[in-house]
């Protein structure tokens, strides 16, 4: 029988990309939308690692089963490190991801193409009975650039926007598996993916 993993979060976009980055291990990985929880872990960290923590953990304790989480996001420097740990709720709980999008490059309007530079930021907690200690944490970033104006198609959040100068292209015209070999979450996850085997052993 296949070891279920619960993935704590009810974005479908994050669902698709742990799914690639995980298809390697004999698992079964589940969103929150498939385990029947309905209650909310508060984000109220003021870091990645500390939101990523108490999803884990939360989630964890809900479902009874072992849940990884993630806590990510986009630091722009010009804008001193913001969204950072807003980046999913930048403008209020009502915006869009277009809607974000839209207020990011309105703040960037006036600071000129080499000021524009930013990272994306992943951490992800590891937490259930099974993991020692309760949980572990790892974390991976990719530094980059804010575009003029959203390109491509792929991708979610922030990815139309965010310039990866080496490959003269934004997140968001990457396939799936480029973008896993060079995402935050990429460079966190294979550096998770050894405590999950452990698991699996």
């Amino acid at each position: 029988m296949r070891r279920r993993l619960v993935l704590a979060t009810r974005n479908p976009g994050k669902v698709r990309e742990f799914t690639r980055l995980l298809s390697g291990l004999d698992i079964e990985l589940v969103g929150l939308g498939e385990t029947g929880i309905t209650d909310e872990i508060e984000e109220t960290g003021s870091t990645f690692e500390e939101n990523a923590r108490l999803k884990a953990v939360g989630y964890a304790r809900l479902t009874g089963e072992t849940t990884l989480a993630d806590d990510s996001g986009l630091e722009v420097d010009a804008l001193n490190g913001r969204p950072g740990v807003e980046s999913a709720r930048y403008g209020g709980p009502g915006l869009s991801d277009e809607g974000r999008v839209a207020k990011l490059l309105g703040e960037l309007e006036d600071v000129r193409g080499w000021k524009r530079t930013a990272r994306f930021k992943a951490v992800l907690a590891l937490a259930g009975e099974s993991v020692p200690g309760g949980v572990v944490t790892e974390e991976g970033a990719v530094e980059g650039a804010i575009a003029h104006e959203p390109i491509g198609a792929g991708g979610f959040g922030y990815d139309p926007v965010f310039w990866l100068a080496g490959l003269a292209k934004t997140s968001a015209e990457l396939s799936g598996e480029q973008k896993d070999a060079i995402s935050h979450r990429g460079a966190a996850m294979r550096k998770m993916l050894p405590h999950i085997e452990r698991l699996l052993g």
